[in-house]
């Protein structure tokens, strides 16, 4: 009896992982491909509105975040899961109409939504006991999802715009009737804290990790800077159908994975704070360098250099957050992160896009790979001291 409650356990964790899996995999293939080729090339949309919108669905992404756990806690899972993912399906649909920019803004608002409710429902399905297992499993979900969104719908870009989004939305579809069996159970629920309580905590980790705001920020801003003028700048400047772009973004992807966990251990072993410098001038570096790249075969080496730069940083930063997260609090905690994260993310593909109609995607690009070298050099002058991980 046992053995068939954990078979369940772990098959109800399986399609929670499909559902974000696909919801993820078409917000990749939307915010990162699509939308950035087919709102300039089809509907006439400046860099910079694409940035725009972009920015505005992270910005709804956000809000709802603020609000999703406390919607979830009166309304039943099912209900909230279904309600968002067919508003940002109804925002989907908007989005390939959108012939004016506010219709575009609305749309990509609305199509903001859906995300947020899905991760809070796959982290009340996390045992306590299984948190380690369950939280690697959605993770993995989330990153090939994300990373495979836009790989894949690259290769269909340079067919048809009509089957690239037609795939997208029978995708999402699927996600719904998938979500349909999500059951109004919570296997962890967060403890309830008072807001004057949270406030407080809050204000504290801030003040705690006040040296580590100016990555945060810094480095989510340079990456979205890269999300609304990528396609454009692979296609104009590197020559590249949209095809081999998706070599490019394979190349990236495959590296920083098979160099994750390696780099994980070496930076606990001899000291995260300049594996941190190392990824963020090895990326600096490559980012321009990727600007006077003349051939696929060019662009596909420093895509798989910045990769393995990314998976210098990620393990390291990751662990030296999460050595200012409460224990008894964690979703409190990565939630925290998360927002003030999302500040750059929301500040970065307005200002690319800008950037790239006042003056080119190189430029864009030129002033990412600035913000890089800013946040290595910083962390070189400021020493991190007060948490030995740190040093």
């Amino acid at each position: 009896m046992e053995a068939v409650s954990k078979t369940l356990v772990r098959g109800n964790m399986l399609m929670f992982g499909i559902v974000l899996f696909i919801v993820e995999f078409v917000r990749g293939a939307y915010l990162v491909s699509f939308l950035p080729t087919y709102g300039e090339k089809a509907l006439g949309f400046s860099a910079a509105a694409v940035g725009t919108a972009v920015s505005v669905h992270y910005v709804t992404d956000t809000l709802i975040k603020c609000y999703a756990g406390y919607l979830l806690d009166r309304f039943s899972l099912r209900l909230i899961v279904q309600s968002g993912l067919f508003i940002s399906f109804t925002g989907l649909i908007m989005m390939q109409y959108a012939h004016s920019f506010w219709l575009l803004v609305a749309a990509a608002a609305l199509f903001g939504v859906g995300i947020s409710p899905i991760w809070l429902v796959c982290l009340s399905k996390v045992k306590p006991e299984q948190r380690a297992a369950g939280m690697g499993l959605l993770y993995t979900c989330w990153l090939c999802g994300l990373g495979a969104g836009p790989v894949v719908i690259n290769f269909v870009i340079d067919r048809s715009y009509t089957i690239s989004f037609q795939i997208m939305l029978v995708l999402w579809g699927l996600g719904w009737l998938l979500s349909l069996f999500i059951s109004n159970a919570k296997e962890s629920a967060p403890e309830q804290i008072p807001v004057r309580q949270q406030i407080s905590m809050l204000w504290e980790r801030l003040i705690a990790m006040k040296k580590l705001l100016p990555g945060m920020i810094l480095q989510t801003a340079s990456a979205g800077m890269l999300v609304p003028i990528l396609p454009g700048f692979a296609s104009t400047y590197l020559g590249l159908q949209y095809s081999q772009y998706s070599y490019v973004l394979i190349a990236g992807g495959a590296f920083t994975v098979i160099f994750l966990v390696p780099m994980g251990k070496w930076s606990d072993r001899w000291g995260r704070k300049w594996f941190l410098i190392a990824g963020f001038s090895g990326f600096a570096v490559m980012l321009y360098s990727l600007t006077f790249a003349h051939t696929l075969w060019q662009a596909v080496l420093l895509a798989a250099l910045l990769g393995l730069s990314y998976a210098a940083v990620l393990p390291a930063w990751n662990a030296i957050i999460a050595g200012f997260v409460p224990a008894n609090q964690q979703g409190l905690g990565w939630g925290l992160f998360s927002s003030v994260e999302g500040i750059g993310v929301i500040i970065g593909p307005v200002l690319g896009g800008w950037l790239a109609d006042l003056f080119d995607a190189r430029v864009a690009i030129w002033t990412s790979a600035a913000l890089l070298a800013a946040i290595a050099a910083y962390y070189i002058a400021v020493p991190l001291e007060g948490d030995k991980e740190l040093a």
